[in-house]
């Protein structure tokens, strides 16, 4: 087996590259921290401050996933809506796409006015953002089930509920896994964007603190360990998408 340290500079050593890159530029250019941190002192900061990215990012994290399921779950539920009756798919695929192609930056005020400023309207964005993912997949697995089933189904006397459950959400399985991926990043990223804005808590309010403050250190670490959930949120849900692939392909 490779030793650990070879096998992470051969699957990483873009990320490396980059890293020493921005290490070179700031010293080179001899950057003010306030301006620009290095890569070294943003590091240190996360070592010396633990307990300060752990505090938010467990409350980011929290929100994200309670919204991508809610996301995933209106999503869902909204195409087998459409799926069952051609009267609501008339009304919900204008409606959802119309809805989704608000910026996020202009819903924030809007509903904080309704839900208030505190993390339910951070909630409520993240499942914004992560519902259309799986309305859009969800509803075109649903009509594409293998090639002749429908018809058996129906010769056979199965009733619309028995071709939504034994075949048409079967068949919209590997397309929910595909949201689901896309969705999981997302989750992170609507979360710190609507706390950045609202100014409560979690990643997005210590990113705005911290700039504000001029403690560059810990906002570029911020948005570090952000990116890091996001990756590891979306090579996980890859994972899924896998194994899902696998059971209903």
């Amino acid at each position: 087996m490779r030793p650990l340290l070879v096998r992470l500079v051969e699957d990483y050593w873009g990320i490396l590259l980059l890293l020493f890159a921005w290490q070179a530029w700031v010293v080179v250019n001899s950057f003010n921290p306030i301006v620009m941190p290095t890569p070294t002192a943003v590091l240190g900061d996360l070592v010396s401050h633990p307990g300060v990215y752990l505090g938010n990012v467990g409350i980011t994290l929290s929100i994200a996933v309670f919204g991508l399921v809610a996301g995933m779950l209106v999503g869902t539920g909204l195409a087998v809506a459409a799926w069952f009756s051609p009267i609501a798919s008339g009304l919900l695929n204008p409606l959802t796409v119309l809805f989704s192609s608000v910026p996020v930056v202009a819903l924030i005020p809007v509903i904080a006015r309704l839900l208030g400023y505190d993390t339910s309207t951070v909630l409520a964005i993240v499942v914004i953002i992560t519902f259309f993912p799986s309305f859009v997949f969800a509803s075109s697995g649903l009509r594409q089930p293998p090639p002749g089933a429908e018809d058996l189904f129906r010769v056979l006397g199965a009733s619309r509920l028995d071709l939504l459950r034994r075949l048409a959400l079967p068949a919209a399985m590997p397309n929910l896994a595909i949201a689901f991926k896309l969705a999981a990043a997302h989750a992170i990223l609507a979360a710190m964007v609507a706390e950045f804005l609202m100014g409560t808590t979690g990643l997005g309010y210590l990113f705005a603190k911290t700039k504000s403050d001029f403690q560059t250190e810990q906002a570029f670490g911020a948005s570090l360990v952000a990116t890091v959930i996001s990756a590891s949120a979306f090579l996980a849900a890859g994972w899924v998408e896998k194994k899902v692939r696998e059971r209903y392909s």
